[in-house]
């Protein structure tokens, strides 16, 4: 099939500030202060030329609102103000990124805008710098290609897309991003997937992006011999990537043998026609439910004329969609009309018009019997709309696949999002001064880079990690104090993946703010845990405690908190039940907690609380020798 795939990696940025003002990287929160509303209107560009995605945009008629909290967002985001310099934390973290890639660095920043006509960035452009190009990363069985890698500012959270209107919230909006893009030369989708896969566990093994819902997305870039390149936007689930790129291939397929079959036909682009005929007054007694509704408010009932379409409106394209469902994208997002169905054709065995109707409206449009009537409904001025935009998208059918941009759908499909514009979208910001990337800075990041998440893999298992424990903590983002506590004298790898991979990363999953505390508590915190200052059941709690309150030292924290270890008699008992038994489980240690724990409680019975076992059973698993 020719099938050529390429991935876009956004990955947000784990730093205090957003990239080109002082307001706080924060959670993201549906509180807002204020609303404002803007339109979009196209301007000519410095050739004098209007840009098709704004011309297609300006369509729409949307009123763009963007709800405002006071506490994460300033007037640079809404573009009322010139930027502040490039968040120096933020560029430190993407530089190393495009250093574990092997990137050749740029010797200087040059901030430039990438044009962004949804709405989601008030200035109507996306401020971004490239930082390396011409990188590898170790995946598919090679050293597969990285185009380059870019910083950038991230665009506002929408809230809804209903009608003329799109809402978004300003949270999100301006906070640090690194994109890295590979090249187009993934060859099979699952060969997508293991890309996707690679570059987020790099990007996890740095410490420095954010993790959790909303932190990264993916842009999904495909293309077959004979198509063209279809850009699927903002898939946040990994395991979408080769679910979507099958798909988007087999409809780029189906949609070049349309074009085929309608080139058999004779058909070409001049024979269909540019204009509708209102057939309101036809269909005004009509029982069909969504025309009848229309009817009742008012609206307009439009049909076209699709010369030679008589048996392709089925035509399938993708899980559940066929041809019609193109032009159905087409008219939810540009002409508006996003209530399902929004056209009826009499190329359908289901249609709920009736015979006589679809004749009087064939009558009118002087349809042949190659020809399909399709009907659409609206208020006046979006119904025109609508039949502009159907008829533009049959001319399309001919010449194969329109390059466009396209949304993920749940099931792995995709539908219509914009037109994808074929020209350059990028200049030079000059609200934004070159910045030098020196010899010395690259230096002092070189020396706090971590190790690419292979090598760390590698050195995990030789200190006796299991391997899936060991691929784990590679991309974990506290690796690097995951390292500090394996080099520390006498400690038990096991104990310090409890304390880093199991305890930490299960509080960062409930909220917890374990990322605030500083590698040096950590290490003291182990080391406590080590000389047997504590329970092993007491270490959640403590944790919280060194989270929510970073001011207190950790011999106070443990001091107050920690209850008494378990007794060396409990312990001994413990060991007796377990010797003999069969409940080791290598490479499963969770497994192997819970059969250790069903063998101690059927042996102690009511005699001592659980929790208390629990303590015990944690803290001999970790330890390499003690069972």
């Amino acid at each position: 099939m020719g099938f050529a795939c390429g991935l876009e990696v956004h990955h947000q940025l784990d730093c205090r500030h957003k990239l080109f003002c002082h307001c706080p990287n924060t959670d993201y929160s549906p509180l807002y202060d204020t609303q404002l509303l803007r339109r979009l209107r196209p301007t000519h560009s410095e050739v004098g030329e209007y840009d098709p995605t704004a011309v297609m945009e300006f369509k729409t008629r949307k009123e763009i609102v963007y709800r405002i909290a006071r506490g994460t967002a300033c007037t640079y985001e809404m573009d009322e103000r010139p930027p502040f310099l490039i968040n120096g934390e933020a560029l430190d973290v993407a530089l190393q990124v495009a250093m574990l890639l092997r990137c050749t660095l740029v010797d200087e920043l040059h901030v430039s805008r990438k044009q962004y006509l949804d709405g989601s960035i008030p200035a109507g452009f996306q401020r971004t710098a490239l930082l390396g190009v011409g990188g590898t990363i170790s995946c598919c069985g090679r050293d597969a290609s990285i185009r380059h890698v870019c910083i950038e500012e991230d665009a506002c959270r929408e809230v809804s897309d209903v009608g003329h209107r799109r809402t978004f919230l300003t949270d999100r909006l301006s906070i640090p991003l690194v994109e890295v893009t590979t090249a187009a030369d993934l060859r099979t989708p699952a060969e997508a997937f293991e890309m996707a896969k690679a570059v987020r566990t790099l990007l996890h093994s740095t410490g420095g992006v954010r993790t959790g819902s909303g932190s990264n997305r993916q842009d999904v870039n495909v293309s077959i011999a004979g198509g063209s390149r279809v850009e699927i936007k903002g898939v946040n689930r990994v395991k979408l990537v080769p679910v979507l790129a099958h798909y988007e291939a087999m409809r780029q397929a189906a949609l070049l043998d349309l074009a085929g079959r309608l080139r058999d036909r004779g058909l070409s682009p001049a024979d269909i026609g540019s204009e509708a005929a209102d057939v309101t007054e036809i269909v005004e007694r009509s029982t069909q439910g969504p025309i009848r509704a229309a009817v009742d408010m008012g609206q307009r009932v439009l049909a076209v004329r699709l010369p030679w379409f008589r048996g392709l409106m089925r035509h399938p394209t993708g899980p559940s969609a066929a041809f019609d469902s193109e032009l159905q994208g087409r008219i939810r997002v540009i002409a508006c009309l996003d209530r399902f169905p929004n056209l009826l054709h009499d190329d359908a065995a289901d249609s709920a018009l009736g015979v006589a109707e679809w004749e009087a409206i064939r009558r009118e449009l002087a349809a042949g019997g190659q020809d399909v009537a399709l009907l659409v409904w609206g208020p006046p001025e979006d119904a025109r709309t609508a039949a502009a935009e159907v008829l533009v998208r049959c001319r399309e059918a001919l010449v194969g696949v329109p390059a466009e941009t396209r949304r993920a759908l749940p099931d792995g499909s995709t539908t219509f999002e914009r037109i994808l514009s074929l020209r350059s979208s990028m200049c030079e910001d000059t609200d934004h001064p070159p910045l030098p990337i020196t010899r010395e800075r690259i230096a002092s990041l070189a020396e706090r880079l971590a190790a690419p998440p292979a090598e760390s893999q590698s050195a995990f298992e030789a200190a006796g990690l299991p391997r899936d424990i060991a691929r784990t903590m590679a991309s974990d983002p506290r690796k690097r104090v995951f390292e500090k506590l394996l080099a520390l004298p006498g400690a038990a790898p096991m104990r310090a993946w409890r304390l880093v991979g199991q305890a930490m990363r299960s509080l960062r999953r409930r909220g917890v703010p374990v990322d605030r505390i500083p590698d040096e508590r950590i290490e003291d915190l182990f080391g406590y845990w080590n000389r047997g200052a504590f329970a092993s059941a007491a270490l959640p709690d403590l944790i919280v405690e060194l989270a929510t309150h970073p001011e207190r030292p950790v011999a106070d924290v443990v001091a107050r908190m920690a209850p008494p270890p378990a007794s060396e008699a409990l312990a001994a008992t413990v060991r007796r039940a377990l010797t003999g038994t069969d409940w080791r489980r290598p490479g499963r240690p969770n497994k192997e907690f819970l059969l250790a724990m069903r063998i101690a409680m059927r042996t102690l019975g009511k005699s001592v609380s659980g929790a208390q076992v629990a303590a015990v059973v944690t803290s001999l698993l970790g330890q390499e020798d003690a069972l």
